[in-house]
């Protein structure tokens, strides 16, 4: 399952994404729009423009807006700065690699190579999903 901080990111991007080149957007708005508790978003987007994801603004007319057009940001690159990996399984992770607790050896694991195989296709899917796509429920729902 995701985590909350990824919902979270995920929601407040989108809403960043959909006023994208409106100028700064503030934290009262994507607060009360996402229903997303602020401290836990001024958290959330402090670490997304640590990543290069958002920018931000001082001042009574700050705040915050997508650092790259909505077009360039995928939820892979969501989850992956939020969550680390998309691996289900630590011996599944690309850039988080670590051999599971009680495991048999990796090229033995029937289940490793499964979880590989769902980790492959989560990030195609992931990664092709942009924050200007809108697509439809039904499309999602496969």
């Amino acid at each position: 399952m995701l985590s909350q901080r990824t919902r979270y990111a995920a929601r407040a991007l989108q809403h960043l994404a959909d006023r994208y080149g409106e100028g700064p957007v503030q934290l009262t708005e994507i607060v009360a729009a996402q229903n997303i508790p602020a401290k836990f978003l001024t958290v959330i987007l402090s670490e997304m423009k640590r990543a290069g994801l958002v920018e931000t603004m001082r001042g009574k007319v700050g705040g915050y807006w997508l650092a790259r057009p909505p077009e360039e940001v995928t939820y892979g690159d969501i989850v992956r700065l939020t969550r680390g990996s998309l691996a289900l399984v630590p011996c599944a992770s690309r850039l988080n690699h670590a051999p599971c607790d009680n495991c048999l050896d990796e090229d033995e694991c029937r289940l490793r190579a499964v979880m590989l195989t769902v980790r492959d296709e989560t990030a195609n899917i992931l990664d092709r999903i942009r924050l200007s796509d809108k697509p439809p429920v039904e499309k999602l729902m496969v």
